[in-house]
């Protein structure tokens, strides 16, 4: 899937895989689990209204 970002905001999330030892693939996926599990835990949903698949 085609993801469109800045140049700038690439070079960040490159930079930080790398420190990680993560493709920037590996980061954007990591990163959107992981604000997806904190949205989870602060409650935020409202059911019925497209809430995204269990990770």
């Amino acid at each position: 899937m085609p993801l469109r970002l800045s140049e700038s905001l690439y070079a960040d999330i490159a930079a930080w895989a790398e420190d990680d030892f993560r493709s920037v693939n590996g980061q954007i996926e990591y990163l959107l689990t992981q604000c997806v599990k904190q949205r989870k835990k602060n409650g935020k949903y409202v059911p019925g209204h497209g809430n995204p698949p269990e990770l």
